[in-house]
């Protein structure tokens, strides 16, 4: 009888193994996913997405957790919010965590070294990366920018809990520009010593009037600083005086317009990157005369789509860890990283660029088609004197 029973197991062994040793039914592979959508000339192609460990290549055999009876947990994401890129590594604030790493050259997933002890941040919300590897992150609860070296090592942090709130930091020549949602501006402090030097925004302009939540920063190639402002529902366009330059959009539910602005990024052609949390896409301005150009992604969990979407990176020196994924007759200019903060795909890869040999419109006609399309919006959608229909607001937690 025990022989008996001992066959059975025997048999029940092999039989798992031979289970973990084949492959499971591959779902029927999705074409590429690229916006505009055809037969529009793609700009944008969805690459792939990160959420976890799993994303990178680690697991276990079914072999090895039937031996050891250890199932290893899987680091995961959980509301991320701040992306960043630099040297083969996607560093993303996750605000219920820590700064996470995704390490693409090692194919490993974890915390930022430095964000434990002195460096450790309780509720991290954005990260923005000099040109020596310097990482700026931005805490709320904590009330500080905390600063780690090229080597992700903690090094320092500015600002004194309670004065401010910064939401977002960025660099520019010897100075750190910090986005102050509590006192509605932006501290401009010494690189080195954190010295506040002055504060933009509360200056009335006659023209444009002045911030009111400003969350989310960037500059372009020229130096002028661009804030995205969720009170004004707006992009504000700026010089490192603090003068107004420009405004970009306005409160709506049409193209050009904003519910609830989050990340923006600029490019090396001056265009302007804005992602909305209520449109679940990314709209994309000319930077010099604010018309929008054309948008991306939509409100969804299948692959290129947005859930919540939160900030946008965009990083040219890093290419050649994606061009595995791009279509053969694309080719890549910029990856644009996008994170979501629901869903299964929380850190989405996109690349900006050109199918080989089609000719694209130019940046006049592309401001014709948005225009003709924004009249199809009114004339189907909207009734003369409607209000903007309010956008749903899926969970989110107001910052």
């Amino acid at each position: 009888m025990r022989i008996k029973k001992l066959k059975k197991l025997f048999i029940v062994l092999i039989i798992f193994i031979a289970a973990g040793c084949t492959s499971a039914p591959k779902k029927a592979e999705q074409g590429p996913v690229f916006y505009p959508e055809p037969p529009a000339a793609p700009r944008i192609q969805f690459l792939r997405s990160f959420t976890n460990a799993l994303d990178l290549g680690a697991k276990k055999s079914a072999f090895e957790l039937f031996i050891t009876g250890r199932k290893e947990r899987i680091e995961t994401l959980d509301k991320p919010y701040g992306v960043a890129i630099h040297d083969g590594k996607i560093y993303v604030c996750d605000t219920n965590a820590t700064v996470m790493v995704f390490d693409l050259k090692n194919k490993s997933f974890g915390p930022l070294q430095g964000a434990q002890g002195l460096g450790k941040v309780p509720q991290p919300l954005n990260i923005s990366i000099d040109k020596n590897g310097n990482k700026y992150v931005t805490d709320p609860i904590r009330g500080q920018v905390v600063i780690y070296d090229k080597n992700d090592a903690y090094v320092k942090a500015f600002g004194i809990s309670g004065a401010w709130k910064p939401v977002d930091a960025a660099t520019y020549e010897d100075r750190l520009y910090v986005a102050d949602i509590q006192n509605s501006e932006i501290k401009v402090l010494d690189k080195e010593t954190g010295d506040i030097l002055l504060s933009l925004g509360q200056a009335k302009d006659e023209t444009f009037g002045r911030l009111v939540s400003p969350t989310n920063i960037t500059f372009d190639n020229e130096g002028y600083l661009y804030v995205a402002d969720a009170g004004r529902f707006q992009v504000i366009k700026m010089d490192r005086d603090g003068h107004i330059i420009k405004t970009f959009g306005e409160l709506g539910d049409r193209l050009g317009s904003f519910a609830r602005p989050r990340g923006i990024a600029v490019d090396r052609e001056g265009r302007l990157y804005v992602v909305d949390a209520a449109f679940d896409n990314v709209q994309i301005f000319n930077g010099k005369n604010g018309r929008l150009l054309f948008f991306f992604a939509k409100a969804g969990t299948k692959p290129g789509n947005l859930y919540l979407p939160a900030k946008i990176a965009i990083d040219y020196d890093n290419i050649s860890y994606f061009q595995q994924y791009a279509d053969p007759r694309f080719e890549i200019e910029a990856i644009l990283t996008v994170t979501s903060q629901f869903g299964n795909q929380m850190v989405n890869v996109y690349a900006l660029g050109r199918e080989k040999g089609k000719k694209y419109p130019t940046e006049e006609e592309l401001i014709k088609q948005i225009e003709e399309k924004k009249e199809k919006f009114k004339k189907e959608h909207r009734k003369e004197g409607e209000e903007p229909e309010k956008s749903k607001d899926k969970e989110e937690e107001k910052k």
